[in-house]
Protein backbone atom coordinates (compact mmCIF):
# COMPACT_ATOMS: atom_id res chain seq x y z
CA UNK A 1 0.00 0.00 0.00
CA UNK A 2 2.94 2.10 0.92
CA UNK A 3 4.59 1.97 -2.15
CA UNK A 4 1.49 2.73 -4.02
CA UNK A 5 0.93 5.87 -2.38
CA UNK A 6 4.56 6.77 -2.98
CA UNK A 7 3.83 6.06 -7.07
CA UNK A 8 0.62 8.11 -6.37
CA UNK A 9 2.76 11.03 -5.16
CA UNK A 10 5.23 10.90 -7.46
CA UNK A 11 2.64 11.10 -10.89
CA UNK A 12 1.10 13.98 -9.07
CA UNK A 13 4.10 15.67 -8.50
CA UNK A 14 5.51 15.42 -12.59
CA UNK A 15 2.16 16.39 -13.74
CA UNK A 16 2.47 19.36 -11.30
CA UNK A 17 5.79 20.16 -12.32
CA UNK A 18 4.40 20.23 -16.10
CA UNK A 19 1.83 22.93 -15.50
CA UNK A 20 4.07 24.68 -12.63
CA UNK A 21 4.12 28.03 -14.63
CA UNK A 22 -0.05 27.45 -14.30
CA UNK A 23 -0.10 27.21 -10.56
CA UNK A 24 -0.24 29.35 -7.55
CA UNK A 25 3.13 30.18 -5.47
CA UNK A 26 1.86 30.97 -1.23
CA UNK A 27 0.86 34.40 -0.23
CA UNK A 28 2.00 33.12 3.33
CA UNK A 29 3.19 30.83 4.90
CA UNK A 30 2.64 29.45 8.77
CA UNK A 31 6.33 28.74 9.59
CA UNK A 32 6.28 27.20 12.90
CA UNK A 33 7.04 26.57 16.19
CA UNK A 34 6.98 23.56 15.84
CA UNK A 35 4.57 21.90 18.45
CA UNK A 36 2.59 24.81 18.81
CA UNK A 37 -0.24 24.58 17.24
CA UNK A 38 0.75 24.76 13.82
CA UNK A 39 -1.42 22.03 12.22
CA UNK A 40 -4.44 23.33 14.21
CA UNK A 41 -4.20 26.41 12.78
CA UNK A 42 -3.93 25.26 9.04
CA UNK A 43 -6.45 22.96 9.07
CA UNK A 44 -8.64 26.12 10.10
CA UNK A 45 -7.38 28.04 7.80
CA UNK A 46 -8.16 25.19 5.19
CA UNK A 47 -11.21 24.85 5.31
CA UNK A 48 -11.72 28.77 3.97
CA UNK A 49 -13.11 29.36 0.37
CA UNK A 50 -10.35 31.75 -0.86
CA UNK A 51 -7.51 30.02 1.11
CA UNK A 52 -6.12 26.98 -1.05
CA UNK A 53 -3.78 24.27 0.83
CA UNK A 54 -0.73 22.21 -1.03
CA UNK A 55 -2.18 19.54 -3.20
CA UNK A 56 -0.47 16.91 -2.06
CA UNK A 57 0.37 17.31 2.07
CA UNK A 58 0.43 19.85 4.39
CA UNK A 59 4.28 20.63 4.60
CA UNK A 60 6.26 21.07 1.76
CA UNK A 61 9.66 21.63 3.67
CA UNK A 62 11.02 23.15 0.33
CA UNK A 63 13.07 26.28 1.50
CA UNK A 64 14.28 24.18 4.77
CA UNK A 65 15.26 20.17 3.21
CA UNK A 66 14.37 20.39 -0.29
CA UNK A 67 15.88 23.47 -1.72
CA UNK A 68 17.94 21.84 -3.99
CA UNK A 69 14.61 20.61 -5.84
CA UNK A 70 13.84 24.12 -7.51
CA UNK A 71 11.06 25.94 -7.56
CA UNK A 72 9.36 24.14 -10.97
CA UNK A 73 9.33 21.30 -7.64
CA UNK A 74 7.96 23.48 -5.19
CA UNK A 75 5.26 25.29 -7.45
CA UNK A 76 3.91 21.44 -8.56
CA UNK A 77 2.53 21.22 -4.71
CA UNK A 78 0.13 23.98 -5.25
CA UNK A 79 -3.50 24.28 -6.81
CA UNK A 80 -3.83 25.70 -11.03
CA UNK A 81 -4.36 29.65 -10.57
CA UNK A 82 -7.76 29.43 -12.78
CA UNK A 83 -9.20 26.92 -10.87
CA UNK A 84 -8.39 28.47 -7.67
CA UNK A 85 -9.33 32.29 -8.97
CA UNK A 86 -12.55 30.66 -9.76
CA UNK A 87 -13.35 29.15 -6.64
CA UNK A 88 -12.14 32.30 -4.94
CA UNK A 89 -14.27 34.66 -7.00
CA UNK A 90 -17.67 33.37 -5.86
CA UNK A 91 -17.08 34.59 -2.69
CA UNK A 92 -15.38 38.20 -3.82
CA UNK A 93 -12.22 37.47 -3.11
CA UNK A 94 -8.41 36.85 -4.40
CA UNK A 95 -7.23 33.30 -4.51
CA UNK A 96 -4.08 32.71 -1.66
CA UNK A 97 -2.22 29.68 -1.65
CA UNK A 98 0.07 28.60 2.16
CA UNK A 99 1.63 25.35 3.76
CA UNK A 100 2.58 25.20 7.18
CA UNK A 101 6.08 23.86 7.58
CA UNK A 102 7.74 24.42 11.19
CA UNK A 103 10.70 24.10 10.27
CA UNK A 104 11.21 27.29 8.38
CA UNK A 105 11.26 29.44 11.94
CA UNK A 106 14.22 27.46 12.83
CA UNK A 107 16.25 26.73 9.84
CA UNK A 108 19.11 29.38 9.56
CA UNK A 109 19.07 29.27 5.69
CA UNK A 110 15.26 29.35 4.75
CA UNK A 111 13.79 32.84 5.91
CA UNK A 112 16.44 34.17 3.48
CA UNK A 113 15.40 31.63 1.00
CA UNK A 114 11.60 32.38 1.42
CA UNK A 115 12.48 36.24 1.20
CA UNK A 116 14.22 35.58 -2.43
CA UNK A 117 11.87 33.79 -3.86
CA UNK A 118 8.11 34.84 -2.24
CA UNK A 119 8.43 38.77 -2.46
CA UNK A 120 5.84 39.90 -0.30
CA UNK A 121 4.75 36.70 1.34
CA UNK A 122 3.60 37.11 4.63
CA UNK A 123 4.19 34.74 7.61
CA UNK A 124 2.40 33.34 10.61
CA UNK A 125 4.24 32.46 13.73
CA UNK A 126 2.91 30.33 16.75
CA UNK A 127 4.28 30.45 19.92
CA UNK A 128 3.29 28.40 22.92
CA UNK A 129 5.22 28.00 26.85
CA UNK A 130 8.54 27.05 25.64
CA UNK A 131 9.29 24.60 28.86
CA UNK A 132 6.10 22.75 27.34
CA UNK A 133 7.16 23.08 23.77
CA UNK A 134 10.18 21.40 24.51
CA UNK A 135 8.51 18.27 26.40
CA UNK A 136 5.79 18.13 23.98
CA UNK A 137 9.56 18.02 20.97
CA UNK A 138 10.93 15.54 22.79
CA UNK A 139 7.60 13.18 23.35
CA UNK A 140 7.13 13.85 19.88
CA UNK A 141 10.21 13.44 18.49
CA UNK A 142 10.90 9.67 20.84
CA UNK A 143 7.75 8.50 19.02
CA UNK A 144 8.44 9.14 15.77
CA UNK A 145 12.06 7.29 16.11
CA UNK A 146 13.90 10.49 15.72
CA UNK A 147 15.06 10.39 19.04
CA UNK A 148 16.72 7.62 20.98
CA UNK A 149 17.48 9.26 24.81
CA UNK A 150 13.80 8.26 26.69
CA UNK A 151 14.36 10.61 29.62
CA UNK A 152 13.42 14.57 28.67
CA UNK A 153 16.17 15.86 31.30
CA UNK A 154 19.10 13.81 29.95
CA UNK A 155 18.43 14.93 26.25
CA UNK A 156 18.07 18.29 27.22
CA UNK A 157 21.80 17.84 28.54
CA UNK A 158 22.88 16.53 25.47
CA UNK A 159 21.45 19.04 23.27
CA UNK A 160 24.31 21.69 23.35
CA UNK A 161 26.68 19.18 22.30
CA UNK A 162 24.34 17.88 19.70
CA UNK A 163 23.98 20.75 17.69
CA UNK A 164 27.69 22.29 18.02
CA UNK A 165 28.15 23.64 14.93
CA UNK A 166 25.03 22.71 13.28
CA UNK A 167 24.27 26.44 12.08
CA UNK A 168 27.87 26.90 10.30
CA UNK A 169 27.36 23.61 8.50
CA UNK A 170 23.91 24.17 7.33
CA UNK A 171 25.57 27.31 5.80
CA UNK A 172 28.90 26.14 4.39
CA UNK A 173 26.78 23.18 2.93
CA UNK A 174 23.82 24.89 2.08
CA UNK A 175 22.10 21.71 0.63
CA UNK A 176 23.13 19.70 3.89
CA UNK A 177 20.27 18.04 6.44
CA UNK A 178 21.63 18.07 10.28
CA UNK A 179 19.99 15.11 11.89
CA UNK A 180 19.72 16.99 15.34
CA UNK A 181 19.17 20.82 14.00
CA UNK A 182 15.91 19.22 12.75
CA UNK A 183 14.84 16.99 15.57
CA UNK A 184 17.17 17.29 18.83
CA UNK A 185 16.76 21.19 19.40
CA UNK A 186 14.87 20.93 22.53
CA UNK A 187 15.38 24.57 23.83
CA UNK A 188 16.86 26.36 21.02
CA UNK A 189 13.46 26.18 19.12
CA UNK A 190 11.97 27.85 22.24
CA UNK A 191 14.00 31.00 22.35
CA UNK A 192 11.34 32.61 20.01
CA UNK A 193 12.47 36.22 19.67
CA UNK A 194 16.09 35.11 18.54
CA UNK A 195 14.53 33.46 15.27
CA UNK A 196 12.29 36.43 14.91
CA UNK A 197 15.13 38.77 15.09
CA UNK A 198 16.69 36.58 11.97
CA UNK A 199 13.34 37.30 9.99
CA UNK A 200 12.46 40.74 10.59
CA UNK A 201 14.68 42.56 8.71
CA UNK A 202 13.93 40.33 6.04
CA UNK A 203 9.88 40.47 5.85
CA UNK A 204 10.06 43.86 8.25
CA UNK A 205 7.25 43.47 11.10
CA UNK A 206 4.05 44.20 9.61
CA UNK A 207 4.77 40.91 7.09
CA UNK A 208 4.70 38.78 10.57
CA UNK A 209 2.15 37.83 12.24
CA UNK A 210 2.74 36.41 16.08
CA UNK A 211 0.22 34.50 18.01
CA UNK A 212 -0.03 32.70 21.40
CA UNK A 213 -1.12 29.36 20.49
CA UNK A 214 -2.40 29.37 24.08
CA UNK A 215 -5.11 32.13 22.92
CA UNK A 216 -5.63 29.95 19.70
CA UNK A 217 -7.05 27.15 21.29
CA UNK A 218 -8.82 28.87 24.39
CA UNK A 219 -10.63 31.58 22.36
CA UNK A 220 -10.14 30.05 18.57
CA UNK A 221 -12.17 32.31 16.99
CA UNK A 222 -11.12 35.36 17.93
CA UNK A 223 -7.60 34.83 16.78
CA UNK A 224 -8.77 33.22 13.40
CA UNK A 225 -10.10 36.74 12.76
CA UNK A 226 -6.99 38.34 13.39
CA UNK A 227 -5.66 35.86 10.95
CA UNK A 228 -8.15 36.56 8.41
CA UNK A 229 -7.46 40.47 8.88
CA UNK A 230 -3.82 40.54 8.51
CA UNK A 231 -4.28 38.30 5.44
CA UNK A 232 -7.08 40.29 3.96
CA UNK A 233 -9.49 37.90 3.17
CA UNK A 234 -13.41 38.20 3.74
CA UNK A 235 -14.82 36.46 6.85
CA UNK A 236 -17.09 34.15 5.73
CA UNK A 237 -17.67 32.60 9.37
CA UNK A 238 -16.03 30.09 11.75
CA UNK A 239 -14.53 26.87 10.69
CA UNK A 240 -14.81 23.78 13.00
CA UNK A 241 -11.79 24.14 15.25
CA UNK A 242 -10.04 20.77 16.36
CA UNK A 243 -6.76 20.11 18.35
CA UNK A 244 -4.54 18.05 15.79
CA UNK A 245 -1.50 16.24 16.59
CA UNK A 246 -1.26 16.85 20.29
CA UNK A 247 1.16 14.99 22.67
CA UNK A 248 1.10 15.94 26.73
CA UNK A 249 4.07 17.08 28.31
CA UNK A 250 5.79 14.23 30.28
CA UNK A 251 3.93 14.51 33.85
CA UNK A 252 6.88 13.75 35.82
CA UNK A 253 9.17 16.66 35.39
CA UNK A 254 10.13 17.70 38.57
CA UNK A 255 9.33 20.94 39.61
CA UNK A 256 13.25 21.86 39.85
CA UNK A 257 13.50 21.12 36.57
CA UNK A 258 10.81 23.05 35.18
CA UNK A 259 11.83 26.15 37.27
CA UNK A 260 15.33 25.92 36.11
CA UNK A 261 14.07 25.74 32.47
CA UNK A 262 11.45 28.55 33.01
CA UNK A 263 14.51 30.47 33.85
CA UNK A 264 16.06 29.67 30.99
CA UNK A 265 13.68 31.53 28.73
CA UNK A 266 12.93 34.53 31.12
CA UNK A 267 14.98 36.70 29.30
CA UNK A 268 14.02 35.56 25.28
CA UNK A 269 10.28 35.30 26.81
CA UNK A 270 10.01 39.44 27.82
CA UNK A 271 11.46 40.49 23.87
CA UNK A 272 8.09 38.72 22.94
CA UNK A 273 6.32 41.51 24.36
CA UNK A 274 6.63 43.94 21.71
CA UNK A 275 5.50 40.37 18.83
CA UNK A 276 2.24 40.08 20.82
CA UNK A 277 1.60 43.32 22.66
CA UNK A 278 1.51 42.00 26.01
CA UNK A 279 3.16 39.53 27.71
CA UNK A 280 3.19 35.75 26.82
CA UNK A 281 0.28 34.20 28.68
CA UNK A 282 2.77 31.83 30.45
CA UNK A 283 4.27 34.55 32.05
CA UNK A 284 1.42 36.02 33.42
Amino acid sequence: MRAGKHAVLAMSRTAGRLTSGARLLPSFLIVGAQRCGTTSLYRALAQHPALFKPVLHKGVHYFDVGYERGPSWYRAHFPLRAAASLAASRHGARPQAFESSPYYLFHPLAGERIAADLPGVKLLVLVRDPVERACSAHAHELARGFETESHFEYAVELEAARLAGAEESLRTRPHSLHHSHRHHAYLARGRYAEQLDRLEPLFGRERILVLDSHAFFAEPEGVYDRVLDFLEVPHLGHPVFERHNGRSRPKSLPESVRRRLSDHFEADDARLVRWLGGEPSWRR
